[in-house]
C-alpha cells in the first residue's frame, strides 16, 4: 500500500505577517491575511515497509539514503532530512517505512513551499496511522513543527491553502482563526496576474522575526505599518468580493508602501529590478510573495499587456513560473 498525498502552495493577495502570533492581537481584535492556493504543489508518497530498512528519496534536493530503524534516522545529522526527522518524531511510527518527496516550488520562493511539504506530510503520515485533520488541527501542528524547523516564530497562513484548495479570508481574533473560503476567480486573476520566480531565495523567518521583535521593543512605525497592512487585507476583502478589479493594483502598491516600512529586508536589489523592468513593459503594480527579500513576485497587467510584460521578464533573465489555480 502506498498513500500519495498532495499539498498546493499559496499566493498571499494581502495581510502577510499578520499570521504570527503574537503580533496579531497586538495589532488589532482583527486581523486577516487573503490567499488562494495554486498548482504548485509539493507531493508525498508513503510505503510501510515490513522487515525493511526505512528508504528516504527527495527527488527535488536528488537526496537518497536508507536507515535500518527510526532510531538511526533520528540520529542523522544530515540538513536534508530535518523536516522529515521532526515529523518522525511527532508520530513515532513503530513500523519502517519508504517515503518519497518532490516540491515544484522554487527553494526560498516565497510561496509557502516547506509549509506546503509539511501538510503533504502530515496528511500521509496521518493516514497511515490513523490521525484524522481538521482545519484547525492540522494547522496547529503543523506551525508548531515548522517552528522547530526553523528556529523561530512562524505564521499559520501556508498552512491552508496546502490543506483546503481555493480562495481564502483568514480571520485572527483572540479566540483564534476563523476561516472562509470561497472559490478563486481563476479566470480574472489568469488574465492578469504573472507569477515570476526573482532567482534570489529569501529566508521568511528572519524577516519575521525581525517584525515581531521590533513590536516587541516597541517600534511605533512598525506597528503603524503592520496596522496599515491589515486595512489594506480588509479592503482586499471587499474589492475580491465585489469584484472591483481594477482596485487590485492600487493595493498591492499600498501594501507594497507599508511593508518596506517593516524591514529594510523586505525588497532587494533584484526585486527592484523586476519592478522597474516591468513597470516599464505596461504592468500595473507588483506584489512580493511571502516575508519578501527574494523569492517570487506577482505581477499585475492590464489582459492586453501581460504577453508583452511576460516577455520583458524573461528577457531580463527573470523566470515565469506557471500559475494555474487549485480551486476548492
Amino acid at each position: 500500500m502506498t498513500i500519495t498525498t498532495t499539498s498546493p502552495t499559496r499566493i498571499d493577495l494581502a495581510g502577510g505577517t499578520l499570521d504570527c502570533w503574537p503580533l496579531f492581537p497586538l495589532v488589532d481584535s482583527h486581523c486577516l491575511t487573503v490567499n488562494f492556493s495554486i498548482g504548485i504543489c509539493t507531493e508525498a508518497k508513503l510505503t510501510p515497509q515490513e522487515g525493511k530498512s526505512i528508504e528516504i528519496v527527495m527527488n527535488d534536493l536528488k537526496y537518497r539514503k536508507s536507515f535500518a530503524n527510526l532510531n538511526q534516522l533520528m540520529s542523522c545529522t544530515d540538513p536534508e532530512l530535518r523536516l522529515i526527522r521532526i515529523v518522525a518524531e511527532y508520530f513515532k511510527p513503530t513500523q519502517n517505512f519508504s517515503l518519497e518527496t518532490r516540491s515544484d516550488s522554487p527553494v526560498g520562493g516565497g510561496l509557502g513551499g516547506s509549509s506546503s511539504l509539511t501538510i503533504s506530510l502530515l496528511k500521509a503520515f496521518g493516514k497511515w496511522l490513523g490521525r484524522q485533520w481538521t482545519v484547525r488541527d492540522i494547522v496547529e501542528v503543523a506551525h508548531n513543527l515548522e517552528a522547530q524547523l526553523i528556529k523561530a516564530p512562524t505564521g499559520t497562513q501556508d498552512y491552508i491553502p496546502a490543506f483546503q484548495s481555493g480562495l481564502h479570508f483568514i480571520n485572527y481574533h483572540a479566540d483564534g482563526i476563523r476561516l472562509e473560503s470561497q472559490a478563486t476567480p481563476k479566470d480574472v486573476f489568469e488574465r492578469s496576474m504573472t507569477l515570476v520566480y526573482t532567482g534570489v531565495p529569501h529566508h521568511s523567518g528572519i524577516n519575521n522575526w525581525q517584525v515581531i521583535k521590533a513590536v516587541i521593543e516597541g517600534s511605533a512605525q512598525v506597528l503603524a505599518a503592520l496596522r496599515e497592512i491589515n486595512q489594506v487585507a480588509k479592503h482586499m476583502q471587499k474589492v475580491v468580493l465585489s469584484s472591483q478589479w481594477d482596485e487590485i493594483p492600487r493595493l498591492f502598491s499600498e501594501e507594497y508602501r507599508f511593508r518596506v516600512m517593516l524591514t529594510p529586508h523586505f525588497s532587494s536589489p533584484r526585486i527592484e529590478e523586476l519592478k522597474d523592468v516591468v513597470l516599464s513593459a505596461g504592468a500595473d503594480a507588483v506584489k512580493i510573495c511571502g516575508a519578501g527579500g527574494g523569492g517570487c513576485v506577482v505581477v499585475w497587467s492590464p489582459a492586453e499587456r501581460k504577453r508583452g510584460v511576460e516577455a520583458a521578464c524573461q528577457a531580463a533573465g527573470f523566470q515565469i513560473l506557471p500559475l494555474r489555480l487549485q480551486q476548492i
